[in-house]
């Protein structure tokens, strides 16, 4: 039984005249010539500790299911122009009025996609969750060789992506916003998967900050403030984390995502190695894992550092927030809520290897793969139970949530997405990734829902 509203939250949302929830970081959008390259900070080595690299599955699929081959036609996507259906025409809440018609992005739905890192051919693809087409394919470093992953998207449907060896870039989700900067006239940017743009000139690449890292890997936007002028979000800060040995412990960074500048550096005491994946709260606290060792947490306002233990034993690989505020661990098919105010996990145990993303939808349900199996596991953020298991074609490392309430997975360094319903158990699989590695808010769902933590 649903315990949320999904409509109350679309809603809330997307109105005009209604509280921006979460913390408003000021400032606004706007500014951007085109792709603005920062200057690289000082650093080490590139990343060469990479993660496990796991073959991808072909995923064969029951005949139940549909598969939606890549298209590699060339044709434009008119994003300015294109109504993505009713997804978020779900009314106003009383007093409000709408914006765009109840929707996000100015009006066009610019929620309705998934961007998931090609990391080993160094590209982002931007895929319709309602269509399942790729509607742009982008590269996301200058030397398309920075082994990108995780991918957070914004309130206003904006994708900013981390290259594990070091770099972060903001991509504009609306062809409308995109600037002329390329000395060609009229704009250009990718047209799907064989339309991939020489980096520089696609004008849709808002800007990219090199981070000389050795790892850089978590990416969280915060949620910023609405604007009922504009009808967008504005201001929107972004957590990353820029690792390098010499630095001696963990730097937690918080960039401005208008122009991807570092506004802010923060040791993490006591943390020395990487920072493996991140999540913000309703707050805009960044919270982060480092894998098997510790939780942590960056305070928004005052930036104080809290560390915990990870759980023993227990799940600590991919990180998510419920709806409530509470932090979850996962992994393996099993996962942990901690409970801030007495430091303690409530755990629920899987049979698998402890690796794998997790992210929790709007009925309070927390999904996540237990690896090698090609299962998804919901678990009831209340309770602390597993409540279901979907059969999918194969394992996914990563695992989103859409705006329509399917359940996403990307498989391990394969070539295969999974869109899961999961009502009916029904998988749309799309097959045109590439060596692809993504667990993060990759619909930006998750940074919607976020709650606030209490205590």
């Amino acid at each position: 039984m649903r315990r949320t509203s999904f409509t109350l939250t679309l809603s809330t949302l997307f109105a005009c005249g209604d509280a921006a929830p979460g913390r408003g970081d000021g400032g606004g959008e706007g500014g951007e010539a085109g792709l603005a390259t920062l200057t690289a900070g000082t650093g080490d080595t590139a990343d060469t500790a990479d993660e496990a690299s796991g073959g991808g599955s072909s995923g064969q699929g029951s005949s139940a299911n549909t598969t939606v081959p890549a298209d590699t036609s060339d044709t434009a996507n008119d994003d300015a122009d294109d109504d993505n259906g009713t997804l978020f025409d779900l009314g106003v809440p009383d007093g409000g009025t709408s914006c765009g018609g109840g929707k996000g992005g100015g009006g066009d739905g610019f929620l309705s996609y998934i961007w998931i890192a090609n990391s080993a051919e160094g590209t982002m693809t931007k895929l319709n969750t309602e269509t399942m087409i790729e509607e742009a394919r982008y590269i996301v470093r200058a030397d398309a060789a920075g082994s990108p992953s995780r991918t957070s998207v914004n309130l206003n449907g904006d994708v900013a992506i981390a290259n594990r060896s070091g770099g972060v870039t903001k991509v504009f989700a609306n062809q409308a916003n995109c600037v002329e900067g390329n000395g060609m006239p009229g704009i250009q940017t990718s047209t799907g998967p064989a339309d991939v743009l020489a980096w520089g000139t696609d004008e849709c690449v808002a800007w990219h900050n090199p981070l000389v890292c050795s790892s850089n890997r978590p990416m969280a936007w915060t949620k910023g403030e609405f604007s009922e002028g504009s009808c967008t979000w504005e201001g929107a800060k972004l957590w990353t984390e820029c690792w390098n040995p010499g630095n001696g412990v963990a730097q937690v960074l918080l960039l401005n995502g208008d122009n991807g500048v570092v506004e802010q550096t923060v040791p993490i005491p006591g943390v020395n190695t990487l920072v493996y994946g991140g999540a913000v709260d309703g707050d805009g606290n960044f919270w982060g894992n480092q894998n098997g060792s510790a939780l942590l947490r960056v305070d928004r306002d005052d930036f104080t550092v809290q560390t915990w233990p990870t759980p023993p034993a227990g799940p600590s690989y991919g990180i998510a927030i419920d709806l409530e505020g509470r932090p979850w661990l996962c992994g393996g098919g099993g996962a942990a809520r901690f409970d801030q105010v007495t430091g303690t996990y409530q755990t629920v145990a899987g049979p698998g290897a402890a690796i794998g993303g997790c992210m929790v939808d709007s009925d309070g349900i927390l999904w996540h793969s237990r690896y090698p199996d090609g299962v998804l596991v919901g678990i009831d953020t209340e309770t602390v139970t597993i409540v279901s298991e979907l059969a999918i074609p194969a394992y996914v490392h990563g695992v989103s949530i859409d705006f329509a309430g399917n359940v996403w997975g990307v498989t391990f360094g394969g070539s295969e997405a999974y869109r899961v319903d999961p009502a009916s158990g029904q998988v749309d699989t799309y097959a045109g990734l590439f060596g692809a590695y993504t667990y993060s808010d990759m619909t930006g769902f998750a940074l919607s829902s976020a709650g606030s933590p209490s205590g």
